[in-house]
């Protein structure tokens, strides 16, 4: 079954948005060559008021604007009986719905609806002084929608503008190979466009006003049992998409072979030898998604695993994971936070548990965070001040506008105990300003105050306490600054610097520290496929710089620099699966140049459903 709607409505349909949109063409006369090829002088005649088409004939490049104004009112006139059609339409296409769902009968659908409303407008039509012209509104065809410099894989519609690439033809871009794809569309684009789709339509078929007819009585007399079946179909469907109208499940199973090259481990004074026997692990991820109110977001995620922490294995932090997750396969709750959107531009997340500084922030590593997805390392994931604190807090975030916004949190790791509570134990706040320069790029200054918070898991042994052990009371002020660069679709340059100052509030003369951490990334999407990424990390973890804390009679810093290095690609293998082999390389780890280096060789499958 083919268009529902007769063959003359169609081309009196096309001609008004055809007029509309380029009866002001001075170049060429598309309004005479559509004449000739595409639509007879009959159907044409029967929808132009005949003293137009007499006083002023098939050419319009000898038309005056006031004639071309009053050329375009007249066939305005003419077809706003169209509208009463369109009602009618649209109960037609309830029963193609029901029967073969056609891809031309939405395109039909569009055509009808779009141009007729616009023309359909009691108000006068205008014509714009500086309107261009119709052949030069939309000229570069693109082939391939990598060719849209601002269109990226990460948009919300790129799976759909690559459709229109790849199986039907007919996206094009503008002369400087943009898309702009938030700026309303015009007349002028969208007749452009049609022009475009209209030879992709099979109007070798059509019904006619008999059939429509005929389809309008079984409308009426079956218009219960459609209403019924529809709701019985939409309820099957909620069914098998998911098991709840408010909550959708989404998970990910990671298994990982781990390898760590046999040296002596570090901070050994014995001859201990790394354990370095290939390991197999697992780790499940359970990611339960509920809005009640459309505006909010109420997450629950479960975790159960049993991938070691390497520092046992090595000797360092610094050679941990970011997929790690020693649960010993215990299932266990590990994130449970709601977020509400008060209004356009606050909105405020409160954490039950589980919570880090990056629920609050934006981290400026958009390629590398996710654990099952990004880079292999935990350093390697974000700036370490983010991991300033956890447990359960409260956050707002406001958007000033589209490109700058300032975030606030607050984080106590022991809160469900009376003891400490909120304010009693362990905590830090954040505060950020975020800066978006453009869709590729932007960067955030951050501001972490915290309260026996040091250890992030990802520095020295110094680094996690640069007091020995000695102080209860770490009081730390963290600055840090993170940027990305969106150099190229397939090419983003990344990274931070993060500076700790720290005191000692219970020891003598309160000493002080300094740590310094800093990471430099390169990501390569799309790499030799789509949904594949590679990625090359180089950076320093957080190192003590300098410490007025002494340990037998020495400053308890760091004395040397370990190099952080690290490569990773990850293979899509399908929607569901990726394949991530890398390598992380530690040249003078726990900052100390006597230590040789230690490699650490993973291959990590994700299962994302």
């Amino acid at each position: 079954m083919g268009f529902l709607v007769d063959p003359v409505s169609i081309a009196n349909t096309l001609r008004s948005v055809r007029l509309s949109g380029i009866v002001r063409s001075y170049g060429k006369n598309p309004l005479r060559d559509s004449l000739e090829n595409q639509i007879p002088a009959s159907v044409f005649r029967s929808v132009v008021d005949p003293p137009v088409v007499e006083n002023h004939g098939l050419s319009v490049r000898s038309l005056s604007r006031d004639s071309k104004i009053a050329l375009i009112q007249s066939i305005s006139n003419r077809l706003r009986p169209l509208e009463r059609r369109i009602l009618f339409q649209r109960g037609a296409e309830r029963i193609e719905r029901m029967s073969k769902p056609l891809t031309c009968l939405g395109i039909s659908l569009l055509i009808l609806t779009l141009p007729t409303a616009a023309i359909a407008d009691d108000s006068r039509l205008q014509l714009p002084q500086d309107s261009p012209d119709l052949e030069q509104v939309i000229l570069e065809r693109v082939t391939n929608v990598s060719e849209l410099t601002d269109v990226q894989p990460t948009d919300w519609a790129f799976q759909s503008l690559q459709a229109l690439v790849e199986r039907h033809g007919v996206l094009q871009g503008y002369p400087n190979r943009t898309f702009q794809g938030n700026r309303a569309l015009s007349r002028y684009e969208f007749a452009a466009a049609l022009r475009q789709a209209i030879p992709q339509m099979d109007l070798s078929q059509y019904a006619t006003r008999k059939d429509l007819q005929q389809l309008q009585r079984l409308l009426d007399e079956f218009k219960r049992e459609l209403e019924q079946a529809e709701q019985e179909l939409a309820t099957v469907e909620r069914r098998l998409n998911q098991f709840s109208t408010t909550t959708k499940l989404n998970g990910d199973v990671i298994f990982a072979l781990t390898l760590v090259s046999d040296r002596d481990r570090i901070g050994s004074n014995s001859n201990d030898r790394t354990d370095s026997n290939l390991a197999f692990g697992n780790r499940v991820s359970l990611e339960l998604s509920t809005s009640l109110t459309g505006t909010d977001l109420l997450r629950t995620t479960l975790k159960t695993g049993n991938i070691r922490s390497l520092s046992r294995a090595t000797g360092t932090e610094m050679a941990r994971l970011s997929f790690q997750n020693d649960e010993r396969n215990d299932l266990a709750l590990d994130e449970l936070f709601y977020r509400q959107r008060l209004n356009p531009n606050l909105r405020f997340t409160l954490i039950a548990l589980g919570g880090s500084l990056n629920k609050f922030a934006e981290t400026f590593n958009p390629f590398a965070e996710s654990s099952g997805a990004g880079v292999l390392s935990r350093f390697g994931q974000r700036n370490p001040i983010y991991r300033q604190g956890g447990g359960a807090g409260l956050g707002l975030t406001y958007d000033f506008n589209k490109n700058l916004s300032l975030s606030l949190g607050y984080l106590a790791d022991d809160a469900d105990d009376p003891e400490a509570g909120l304010f009693g134990g362990r905590h830090a706040a954040i505060v950020q300003l975020t800066v978006d320069l453009s869709k590729t790029a932007g960067f955030g200054l951050t501001y972490v105050r915290a309260y026996n918070s040091l250890d992030t898991a990802t520095g020295s042994e110094r680094a996690n306490d640069p007091f020995g052990g000695d102080s209860d009371a770490i009081i730390s002020n963290s600055f840090g600054i993170q940027s990305v660069i969106g150099i190229t679709p397939k090419l983003a340059l990344s990274g931070w610097v993060g500076l700790t100052h720290a005191y000692a509030q219970d020891l003598p003369n309160k000493p002080t520290a300094n740590i310094v951490n800093w990471t430099v990334m390169l990501s390569f999407p799309d790499l030799g496929k789509e949904g594949n990424l590679g990625g090359i990390v180089i950076g320093q973890p957080p190192n003590v710089t300098q410490n007025e804390f002494t340990f037998r009679r020495q400053a308890y810093a760091d004395r040397d620099t370990t190099l952080h290095v690290e490569a990773f690609y990850r293979h899509r293998i399908n929607d569901f699966i990726t394949i991530t082999p890398g390598l992380l390389v530690l040249l003078h780890p726990e900052h100390d140049r006597n230590n040789r280096p230690l490699y650490v060789g993973t291959i990590r499958t994700t299962f994302s459903f």
